[in-house]
């Protein structure tokens, strides 16, 4: 009895809702429109908002004083900035505690994944160079942890004596204050400013 009367209920419930629907039908018409109007209206808004990204991206320049007055953090989002710019969509700063040894990861357009570790110095070249212990470090981290077929140690600053053939003897690359300007202020992605890269990534260069 008790299951009669709840379906019964049901039934009028439906028919009243029915026919409040019918007669109201122009409420809903507007409501509709207006729910159209707002998402096309935030879509206009999402792709004007995206094309303006991928021009300020496109355009992005930083000169060496601007650089030098980040502060360290700021200064990996801008490395990840400039590997964005010249094509790496996928770059992401992962600087942090317990980043073993790397601040930015990318995977360039010929599949190469890039393994940055940066090291700021508000003094730019008068500041503490950088020094080998960094480079091991790196070394270390660099490919077996991270995949790396590019490891890079960038610096606003200078490297000591010992880290150029260091770098060059484990395949590593430096891009020291004269290098980060030319990259930083112009428009050639770092690819094209170092030398001894691989041709493609290891992905790439095992893919059909």
């Amino acid at each position: 009895m008790a299951l009669t009367i709840a379906a019964a209920a049901g039934v009028g419930f439906c028919g009243a809702v029915g026919q409040w629907l019918l007669g109201g039908w122009w409420l809903l018409a507007v409501f509709a429109a207006v729910v159209v109007g707002a998402g096309g209206l935030w879509l206009t808004q999402w792709a004007v908002s995206a094309q303006w990204e991928r021009v300020h991206v496109r355009r992005l320049r930083y000169g060496l004083p601007q650089l030098d007055g980040l502060h360290h953090e700021d200064f990996e989002f801008a490395v990840r900035d400039l590997m964005c710019r010249d094509g790496c969509a996928d770059a992401v700063q992962v600087g942090g505690a317990g980043d073993n040894g790397a601040d930015v990861t990318a995977t360039d357009p010929l599949g190469r994944r890039w393994v940055i570790q940066c090291k700021h110095r508000q003094d730019g070249a008068s500041g503490t160079p950088v020094g080998t212990p960094d480079l091991h470090v790196l070394n270390g981290t660099g490919r077996q942890l991270h995949g790396g077929d590019v490891v890079v140690l960038v610096t606003n600053g200078r490297f000591t004596a010992g880290c150029a053939p260091l770098a060059k003897s484990q395949k590593l690359h430096l891009v020291d204050r004269g290098t980060l300007g030319e990259w930083a202020g112009g428009s050639q992605p770092l690819w094209e400013l170092l030398q001894r890269l691989p041709p493609t990534g290891r992905r790439a260069a095992l893919s059909p």
